[in-house]
This record gives structure tokens, sequence and C-alpha cells, in this order.
């Protein structure tokens, strides 16, 4: 099982990210092992590998010297290192960094650059759906000691989170949630019917697909927990999936054989979502106007 971003690690740019993998491909079309450019930038391998990998910031000098290494073009090098500047700069959620755990900024900075995002959910609203009131309850009840003002930060982040569908670019969004989501009472009733119509408006937006998996369906590929997949556009970046391991880290997949195993899996259950639930809006209705009571 691959791990493409570790948990614990400062969240890359996934320009970061491609641009460490251009390095990788430089130098191996160069025949330059990893000793090779460690002794030309006199560190040790490991670090050219964590660069390669966008476990670390890319240092302009190095940056610059793994170019002249690797005989890239005098053009070529000045747009890579401009690249490079700009992928070191914080990206907005740099500001709710207090809110954010290190094993989740990966995923913020994933969900912004992606071009289509699939989220298969069996607990909670998906974030970026949630509204204001049922994020501030389903955040108290995992942080239930947080103080107000430090709780209402986290609240602000997901509903920051959000602003990326209403874009020019928007992602194209794929979400399958477990029936239990929407019974799940988070807040009260006031609450879940206000979030059913927020869930009912988004199904107006061409981007965005929602599927509702029945408790009827029983045992099915998705039950291993919450799953995200991630696409991009620049086609130096493979495809990620990310998942949760208990409550204090995640993992992020990269390997074709994992990323491939996942998006099966989650084709599987939104075909069988599809099929049980054929009519997403008039399920969500009868349920809001069972909240209403």
């Amino acid at each position: 099982m691959s791990e493409a971003l570790p948990s614990g690690q400062s969240a890359p740019t996934v320009l970061r990210i491609v641009l460490g993998k251009r390095l990788k491909e430089l130098r191996e079309s160069r025949g330059v092992t990893l000793e090779g450019a460690a002794k030309a930038l006199s560190v040790s391998h490991l670090t050219i590998r964590r660069i390669e990998n966008a476990q670390v910031s890319l240092k302009i000098p190095y940056v610059k010297e793994l170019l002249r290494l690797y005989e890239v073009s005098e053009a070529e090098a000045e747009s890579f290192t401009a690249m490079a500047e700009q992928a070191n700069e914080p990206g907005w959620w740099h500001n709710y960094k207090t809110a954010l755990p290190d094993w989740f900024r990966a995923y913020v900075s994933l969900e912004t650059a992606a071009q289509v995002i699939r989220v298969y959910e069996p607990h909670y609203m998906t974030g970026l759906l949630q509204t204001r009131d049922y994020a501030r309850a389903v955040i108290r009840a995992g942080f239930p000691y947080e103080p107000e003002h430090a709780l209402e930060h986290r609240v602000d982040l997901r509903l920051r989170r959000q602003a990326l569908l209403g874009g020019p670019e928007s992602p194209k969004l794929w979400v399958v949630l477990e029936e239990a989501v929407l019974r799940r009472e988070v807040g009260g009733p006031a609450v879940m019917r206000g979030q059913i119509e927020r869930v009912m408006e988004v199904l107006d937006d061409p981007r965005v697909t929602l599927r509702i998996l029945p408790l009827a369906a029983g045992a099915h590929s998705g039950t291993t927990g919450h799953v995200t997949y991630f696409r991009f556009k620049e086609p130096e970046l493979q495809d990620i999936v990310y998942t949760e391991v208990g409550l204090t880290s995640a993992v992020y997949l990269d390997q074709r054989p994992d990323v491939v195993t996942h998006l099966e899996a989650y084709t599987r259950i939104s075909r069988l979502a599809s099929e049980l639930v054929p009519d997403t809006r008039a399920y969500l209705d009868r349920l809001r106007k069972e909240f209403t009571r």
C-alpha cells in the first residue's frame, strides 16, 4: 500500500508535487543517480528523494543547481525556478493552520487543485456541502472541550473550503452518501432540515452529482470508511486517494494498483446507489419532511 503524502507532513501544493516529479524525470533522463545529485548539492540522497516526492519545500539554490546538473536550457530553468518560487508560497489555508492538523493540510491543498473530486461518506455530510450550523455541531462533537473562538475558527475553515465550488473552474464533485448520514440527527431537527435543503439546492448544479446508498444495500466494498478520490488537470500528477485512519491520521495513496482498486469500488457503490435510490431529490424531500414533524 502506497503513501503519497505521509501523515504528519506539511501540505505541499500540487505545483510542488508536479515540479518534484519533473526533477525526478530530468535526473533519470540524464542518467544521474540519487547519490550523484546529492553530491552536487552536498546533501544526502534522502534529501533529493524528499525534494522529488514533495516532502520538503523547493529551496531555490538547490533547484538551480539541479537544473544546471541536468543541463536544462536557460529559458526552461528560468520558467522552472519561477514556478518553484510560486510553489513555496503558502496556500490560503495558511491562515487556518491552528485549525488544521498536519495530516489534513495536504487534503485541503489537493482539494483546492483537483479537477474531479469523488467522495464516499459513511458518517457525516461531506464538508464541501455542510451548512454552518451542521458543521458547528459536527466539529463540536469532535472537539467537545474546544473554546468557542477556536471552534468558530474551525467552522470558518470548513465553510471557506466550499468557495471552490462556486468559481468558474470549480471541480466536478461526485458524492455517495450512506443513508445513515442523513438519518443521524446532528444539531437537532431544524439543523438537519436546513442541511437537507442545502443538499437539495446543489442538485441543480450540473457539476455536482449526489447519490444515496440506503441501508438496504447491505454489505458492500465501501464499508471500510471515508474515501476521497482526487483527479487533476495536470498530466504530470497521477490520481490520489485519501483515506482516514482512526481519529488522528490519514494516508494518501498514489500507486496505480491502489488508486484503481478504490476507483473500481467507488464506481460499484455509486452504481448500486443509483439503482436503489433512482430519484435523489424525491428521497431527500421525504426525509426533509420527517425532520419537519
